[in-house]
């Protein structure tokens, strides 16, 4: 520790920090133009060291967390620090750095302080249109939107109108897309005023000596928890329903976790490989779920994370797998297969830590999309229902939660029924209501799902994509899985009952129709 560094200068630093990302996540929502980032919350904002671990995160989604240190990382070796100048922003969304889809538009502003970088304020947010097809399947990375390398969008304090104008180009929502950007910068800068005051107050020597102080202590409490998990090795298994392609054909996720006195190992070798679906993320993104169930085993109420926090959590991810998928892999439903990859962690620690461990959760984000032209205006639509609710697992000592958010997805909020009326997407909400005993049975059961019905009022297409649609959730000590349902699905009110069709493609849903999502709220329960 750097001399001049005592504990309560440190403390005082650490406080400052989380504050700082307060603010960057404040002032990001508050100009954002797409309701996804405002009401919904998809993105998350963060401070790095000149290293690019992560410093300070704002409160958000977990996963991401890794994805957006990964980027940070690749950006310092892309460009160098000698290739980084006083005013420039950098800008990316290729899912392969962060292991996500190509609506995760990451902006990073590397921040001078006494001649040289002493960190990087980001921001990850999901932009409404990224270009590519509406709804459906896809094959590929390429049908999915534009790919933005590594590049700057300002050099030394000047816009590229350049660039700007692709990128104009290429989305749908020219207004919303802009708009978002010019949030985000505002955000980023946020961060490097806030990081160039404190580094002036205490000087960049004592600012990075705190950094290291924070990663150190929190592996300190890390190493900790890990010891208290008894030694050994566990393994849990489960299969997806799909790949979204080939229908009925199940998609393994195995995982094995090894406790070795402070270390937390967890083998991905025997996931499936990538699928020819849309399901795959990149392999930040299987890391990302392992540090999930990492933070919620280890040190759920510490507080706010840092790279220290998951010093003691080893990660065996061969490239080419579902969570490690490589280019030219579709990954547009990138989050669903690493959320089970966090249940599988709990159920094999399960006989190790049965107060800790939960039975499985719905384990989607119960996204539903609806696209069309709005009669008065002519212009295209897109109606997003983001982040619906659905049934968690229970504990040994509680009942799941009902109606709530997938773990992965954090603090990721559901769109208010009026904010997505007034958008004349053409769809008026006639339900949105439990699904009664929709929760697996047992001493503790599980939480109960969701069900959303629109009335459709102009010609429009709707797509649902979800899972756990036919390989429900499990239980724990003897709590049975609830019985599969079409829990996920949407599909005309009334009409065909082939809701697994409806789950793989658009399908048009005329003036007068209903369409509904379900989202699984399916959660097996514990029995004690």
């Amino acid at each position: 520790m750097n001399d001049r560094l005592d504990p309560i200068t440190a403390e005082i630093i650490r406080g400052n920090l989380v504050g700082i990302t307060n603010e960057m996540k404040t002032n990001l929502m508050r100009t954002a133009y797409n309701q996804i980032i405002y009401e919904a919350q998809d993105f998350t904002v963060g401070l790095f060291d000149a290293d690019g671990e992560t410093v300070s995160i704002g409160l958000g989604l977990p996963m991401f967390v890794g994805g957006l240190s990964h980027a940070v990382k690749a950006m310092i070796e892309h460009f160098g620090v000698d290739g980084m100048h006083p005013g420039d922003v950098l800008l990316t969304n290729d899912g392969f750095l962060s292991g996500s889809h190509l609506n995760h538009i990451i902006v990073v502003l590397p921040v001078f302080a006494g001649g040289h970088v002493v960190a990087y304020s980001a921001s990850m947010a999901h932009w409404a249109d990224v270009g590519g097809v509406l709804g459906g399947t896809t094959h590929d990375i390429y049908s999915e939107g534009f790919q933005l390398p590594m590049v700057k969008i300002v050099k030394a304090g000047v816009e590229d109108r350049e660039l700007l104008a692709i990128i104009e180009l290429n989305v749908r929502f020219s207004n919303l897309a802009l708009g978002d950007l010019r949030a985000q910068l505002a955000a980023v800068r946020t961060g490097e005023t806030r990081v160039t005051e404190l580094a002036a107050r205490y000087g960049t020597d004592v600012l990075e000596a705190a950094f290291r102080a924070m990663f150190d202590a929190s592996e300190r409490r890390a190493r900790a928890a890990v010891r208290a998990i008894p030694d050994g090795e566990y393994r849990a298994t489960a299969e997806m329903d799909d790949d979204g392609v080939r229908v009925g054909q199940r998609v393994p996720i195995d995982v094995t976790v090894r406790i070795d006195g402070d270390r937390f190992i967890v083998d991905l070798s025997r996931m499936s490989p990538q699928v020819a679906g849309y399901y795959n993320s990149g392999a930040a993104a299987g890391i990302s779920a392992v540090h999930v169930a990492f933070k919620a085993l280890t040190s759920p109420t510490e507080g706010p994370v840092n790279a220290g926090s998951f010093r003691p959590a080893e990660v065996i991810l061969p490239p080419g797998t579902v969570v490690s998928a490589e280019r030219p892999a579709a990954m547009r439903w990138w989050m669903t297969y690493p959320m089970t990859l966090v249940d599988c962690i709990f159920r094999a620690l399960a006989p190790a830590v049965p107060d800790l461990a939960i039975a499985g959760h719905h384990a989607d984000i119960g996204v539903a999309t609806a696209f069309g032209q709005d009669p008065l205006t002519g212009q295209l639509f897109v109606f997003v229902h983001a982040a619906q609710g659905g049934g968690w697992g229970a504990r040994r000592d509680a009942d799941g939660e009902s109606a709530t958010i997938c773990i992965n997805d954090g603090d990721t909020h559901n769109t208010p029924i009026e904010a997505n009326e007034v958008k004349r997407s053409g769809l008026l909400a006639v339900r949105y209501a439990l699904r009664p005993d929709s929760g697996g049975a047992g001493e503790r059961r599980g939480g109960l799902g969701t069900t959303f019905e629109w009335q459709v009022e102009t010609d429009m297409r709707f797509n649902s994509s979800v899972e756990r649609t036919v390989m429900a959730p499990w239980g724990l000590e003897g709590g049975p899985r609830p019985c599969p349902t079409p829990s996920g699905a949407g599909r005309p009110m009334g009409g065909s009952p082939r809701w697994r069709a409806a789950r793989r493609t658009p399908f048009p849903s005329p003036p007068g129709s209903r369409s509904s999502s379900r989202q699984a709220g399916v959660a097996a329960s514990a029995t004690p």
